[in-house]
């Protein structure tokens, strides 16, 4: 689980994607779209710190999840805390599950376990509920397996530029 907000030493908030943990993480969720896409999700050839600064700030949503029997979302780009009305900490307690209505779930379950199996699944479309029971949309997504250093399984990611409320 990726920490919550720190407080540094002026008392100012330190932001999410400047942590350790985080750059960590978006490393993994960067390198794992690379490995199994075959591109890169996102042009930069800097730092750990611009590629995480880069990747929060992104015009299009990156999500992710670990490998909990029902598994929490542990990282979201601005857009995606936007589009879900959630911040950081309560985003990162939710079970990825509850980003849909329970209608859709089995569905997204079935996704779910396809990307599993394949490693990637791309322009999956589907319907999805924000914290305030606003529902969209998603169309093209691309949700794909993440992979440690180690190249042992530490989540899924997913990502979409295109969605539209209902």
């Amino acid at each position: 689980m990726l920490p919550p907000l720190l407080q540094s030493r002026n008392e100012s908030v330190t932001k999410i994607w400047q942590q350790p943990q985080v750059m960590d993480w978006i490393e993994i969720l960067l390198a794992s779209y690379r490995q199994l896409l075959g591109r890169e999700l996102i042009e930069c050839s800097g730092s750990r710190l611009e590629k995480a600064k880069l990747l929060d700030a992104a015009p299009f949503v990156v999500v992710s999840h670990g490998t909990e029997s029902d598994p929490v979302l542990n990282y979201g780009n601005q857009v995606a805390l936007d589009l879900w009305e959630m911040d950081w900490a309560t985003f990162t307690q939710t079970p990825s599950r509850s980003t849909a209505e329970p209608v859709n779930q089995a569905a997204r379950e079935v996704m779910m376990a396809q990307v599993l199996q394949q490693g990637f699944v791309e322009n999956y479309c589907g319907v999805r509920i924000s914290s305030s029971g606003r529902r969209f949309e998603i169309d093209r997504a691309i949700i794909w397996n993440l992979t440690d250093l180690q190249g042992q399984p530490c989540g899924q990611a997913a990502t979409f530029a295109d969605w539209r409320y209902l």
